[in-house]
């Protein structure tokens, strides 16, 4: 039985990425990968932020066609049930590379976050790596919402340093429609970060902040692709009815 001190361990998986461990400290569950603590049912605020921000980053205008999204990833559930429970968002897609953490949501516990959105008909479950996935992918975003690490300086896994490589960030904005949020949740701030958006080519680089209860701040890095300023296939309603 688990208590607040003492976690007790409900699965654990070895897969091709390493160990992903799905633990219960009371009332709350906790996910474990390669032995890093990655993230808990205990609050959700920083992530529902990630969602929020993309959204109002984005300031779509009235009558246009809702703006797509891309969640990754899985994780406890509480960006892609955030994002599902407002009409405001159009197609919702969610990266998830871990099998067992699909399987969590689908037939386990964590269900009790994600269920109502994972049978919402905007939602799809792509199960993947988000990195390939960007890399080798041709759909396009209105915002992408990444949240695989603690953050740019640290990652779960060496591959993951890769999304955040001038290769990686480019691969974001290829994924990106024009005018397009990227919005990467982060434990602290970045400043080297901040600089890699820009000299990938973003702009309105800023970081907003979530106040947490002990520590330094989360943080949401946000980002534009920017808009061209020529081109028909630069309207919001040509952007989001491609891909």
């Amino acid at each position: 039985m688990a208590t607040p001190d003492v976690p007790e361990t409900l699965d654990r998986r070895e897969g091709p990425f390493g160990e992903v461990v799905l633990r219960r400290r009371g009332a709350t569950y906790e996910i474990i990968a390669n032995g890093c603590f990655l993230m808990d049912t205990s609050d959700g605020r920083s992530e529902r932020l990630l969602v929020d921000a993309a959204y109002l980053a984005l300031d779509p205008p009235s009558g246009a066609p809702a703006p797509s999204v891309l969640i990754g990833g899985l994780g406890v559930g509480f960006s892609l049930a955030h994002a599902a429970a407002q009409q405001g968002w159009g197609r919702i897609a969610v990266v998830e590379r871990e099998d067992a953490i699909i399987e969590w949501h689908r037939t386990g516990p964590l269900g009790a976050v994600s269920a109502e959105a994972l049978a919402d008909p905007r939602t799809t479950v792509l199960h993947t790596d988000l990195v390939a996935y960007l890399t080798d992918s041709a759909d396009r975003y209105d915002a992408l919402c990444l949240d695989i690490d603690n953050g740019p300086d640290w990652t779960v896994d060496e591959e993951n340093q890769g999304l955040y490589s001038p290769a990686g960030l480019a691969s974001c904005r290829d994924r990106l429609h024009p005018g397009g949020v990227l919005a990467v949740w982060s434990a602290q701030p970045s400043p080297a970060f901040e600089r890699a958006l820009r000299e990938a080519g973003f702009d309105s680089v800023r970081t907003q902040e979530v106040q947490v209860a002990r520590g330094v701040p989360d943080v949401v890095h946000l980002a534009r692709n920017p808009v061209p300023d020529h081109g028909p296939a630069d309207r919001p309603e040509d952007r989001r009815t491609a891909g």
